[in-house]
Order: structure tokens, then C-alpha cells, then sequence
């Protein structure tokens, strides 16, 4: 027999309950209030922008003539929402510059309609005993699959540098699925976060190994407006993919080894230090990139993709020991610091040719 509805409620309404105290969000099964205030900021700025949240779960229980409401799951989310209508933190600039550093009654009238507007989803328990809503709320934790190392950090940090890669990895998501640098599978388990990470780290602090993601999300987790170098790497990692789509459009890069993530991560990498120079590449040629030189570029990049099927597929011939040394790093520890700056050095001298 079903045990809820499906109904939603509007932010107004939940302040409305919680002034009169018919609200309870302290329920003796639920976790305390764990949240740091980017996490908090990253809620209210979710609601600004119209964004959906997962659904909270209330149960209903008529006390007198009137319904005391107890959250059995979201009681974080309701918590947040709160305290930021009494006044208890602002948003991060990070997040939403047009808010950063306002109150909640310091927002215009807009901004504060959206919010008291805002609904929220609820799954509304009924004639459910304590019992039934400790089961309920185990199963609830149960239903979980086990956290990738991408999205862990998604669920730890929410600072300058995660936020701005994972839109960077949100704009171009399409180029990497259409070019299949990605798989819609890797895409669900938020792979396109990782790489655009990886990717900005190249340009933020240089040409490393992927397991440095975490050092950058730390670093800047402390920043309230983004820096001039986020901004600066923003714009460079921008210019970047505008140029790797001129020179492969994602039907086309899908039909050659530059579609492989670490070959993209060295077309990244050389594209970007022809433009920066890039940490980490120092003394390495940096070849001329405008729209006058893209056909190049496609053409010295087809044949390193051509030449490497070649030299791997046909063992009996003799590879160049420098080509042989760029296979080497092509096929093992592909995310290593040392080979991706290989990689990327004999790339460029290649594009000098």
C-alpha cells in the first residue's frame, strides 16, 4: 500500500511553518547540520538561478488542529534555506556575483520573490510509524551507488577553481560526446568535470599529473571572488577549445587518435602554450596559432596520428627513436606528469616543422 504523495511546496511556505513551529528539523534518526557555507552558497544560488534540488521528505502528523511537519530527509537543504532568510550568511560571489555579499533582505524585490517563490519537491509521509520512517529513511541511504574519485570531490569542495571547471566541462560537453573524447557513460559519472578540470589545472599551475586535481579544488576553496589567473585561465581556456574546433570539428577528431583523452589532453596542452607559455613546457617551441595557420596544424597533427597507427600496427618497421620515445609516452602512464610533458614537447616541435 503506497505510503506518500507527491506534492511540492513553496519556499514561503516552509518559513511560514517554521514561525509558527510546525516544523521540525531535528528528527532524532537525521544527521545534524554538516554544511560549510560554500556548500550553502551553492544551495541559494541553485534556487536563484531556477535550478531543481532533490526532493526533501516530510511526514505529517496532526498535533491539536494543526499539522506539525517533520523532515525526514533534506533537513540540511530546509536548514540552509532558512537561515538564509533570517539573515545568517550571504552568497559567495563564486557563485552568484549579482548577490555576493547581500543578505537576504539586502536582495532586490526580484531576487527575493524567486526564492520565497521557489518550490520545492516533497514526498509527504502518512499514517507512517517511527518505525516505518527509520526503515524508510535506511532505505534511502541504501539506494547509493559508491562514489567515483570525481565525485567525491564534487560532494567536498564548491570553492573558485571547482566551480569554474565544471562549468568549463558543462559548455563543452557536447564537442567531447559528439567527438567522443567522452562516452555518454563516463559523462553520468560527472567524467566531463574531471577532464575540464584537468585541463584548467594545465593551464593554472602547468603541464602535471591528473592526481593533482584535488591540491587546486583545496587551494582556491578559500576564495570568495575568482582571482585575476582564474579569469585570465578561463578566458585561455576558451581560446583554446576555439581553436582545437577549428582545426577539428568533433566529426572529425572522432576519426583519429587526438579523440583518445590523453592524446586530447597533449592537443590541449599544445594549443594552450602556443598561447601561454604553459608551466612545465619551458623551452619548448611554440609554434604560431591564428586562423591562417589552422591547416597546418591539421595537417602536422593528422600526420602524427597517421605515423603512430602505422609504426604500432606494423611491428617489422623501423621506428625514429624520437617517434619511438612519443609511443612510449603515448602508451604508458598516460597521465603522468613526465609523459604528458613529453608528449606535448614532441608535438610541438613536430607543428615547427
Amino acid at each position: 500500500m503506497k505510503q506518500f504523495d507527491a506534492r511540492s511546496y513553496s519556499i514561503a511556505d516552509f518559513m511560514e511553518w517554521n514561525a509558527n513551529n510546525l516544523l521540525d528539523l531535528s528528527p532524532k534518526f537525521q544527521r545534524r547540520s554538516v554544511w560549510t557555507r560554500a556548500a550553502k552558497s551553492f544551495l541559494i544560488d541553485t534556487i536563484l538561478r531556477g535550478k531543481p534540488m532533490p526532493k526533501v521528505l516530510l511526514t505529517q502528523d496532526l498535533i491539536g488542529k494543526k499539522n506539525l511537519r517533520t523532515v525526514v530527509d533534506g533537513q540540511q537543504r530546509i536548514r540552509t534555506i532558512l537561515e538564509f532568510t533570517q539573515g545568517a550568511f550571504t552568497v559567495l560571489g563564486t557563485h552568484n556575483p549579482a548577490a555576493a555579499g547581500k543578505f537576504f533582505s539586502e536582495l532586490d524585490e526580484e531576487m527575493q520573490g524567486t526564492i520565497l517563490q521557489y518550490e520545492v519537491g516533497v514526498d509527504l509521509l502518512y499514517n507512517v510509524s517511527l518505525a516505518d520512517m527509520l526503515d524508510i529513511f535506511a532505505r534511502i541511504n541504501t539506494y547509493s551507488v559508491t562514489l567515483n574519485t570525481q565525485e567525491k570531490l564534487n560532494a567536498k569542495y564548491l570553492g573558485v577553481f571547482k566551480t569554474n571547471a565544471y562549468e568549463l566541462g558543462f559548455a563543452y560537453v557536447d564537442y567531447m560526446l559528439e567527438g567522443r573524447v567522452l562516452s555518454e557513460k563516463e559523462v553520468s559519472r560527472m567524467w566531463e568535470a574531471r577532464l575540464a578540470s584537468d585541463l584548467l589545472v594545465s593551464i593554472v599551475g602547468g603541464v602535471q599529473t591528473i592526481k593533482n586535481i584535488e591540491k587546486y579544488y583545496k587551494e582556491y576553496e578559500v576564495y570568495e571572488t575568482v582571482p585575476d589567473n582564474i579569469l585570465y585561465s578561463i578566458d585561455l581556456y576558451n581560446r583554446t577549445m576555439k581553436f582545437i574546433g577549428a582545426i577539428y570539428p568533433a566529426l572529425d577528431l572522432r576519426q583519429t587518435n587526438w579523440s583518445r583523452p590523453h592524446w586530447f589532453y597533449t592537443l590541449f596542452t599544445c594549443v594552450a602554450h602556443a598561447q601561454g607559455p604553459l608551466i612545465g613546457l619551458e623551452g619548448a617551441p611554440m609554434p604560431e596559432i591564428n586562423e591562417r595557420v589552422v591547416q597546418h596544424w591539421r595537417l602536422q597533427l593528422d600526420e602524427i596520428s597517421a605515423l603512430y597507427d602505422g609504426y604500432t600496427e606494423e611491428n617489422e618497421e623501423d621506428v625514429p627513436a624520437r617517434f619511438a620515445r612519443f609511443i612510449n609516452y603515448a602508451q604508458r602512464r598516460t597521465t603522468d606528469t613526465d609523459a604528458r610533458r613529453e608528449r606535448a614537447k614532441f608535438v610541438l616541435e613536430a607543428l615547427m616543422l
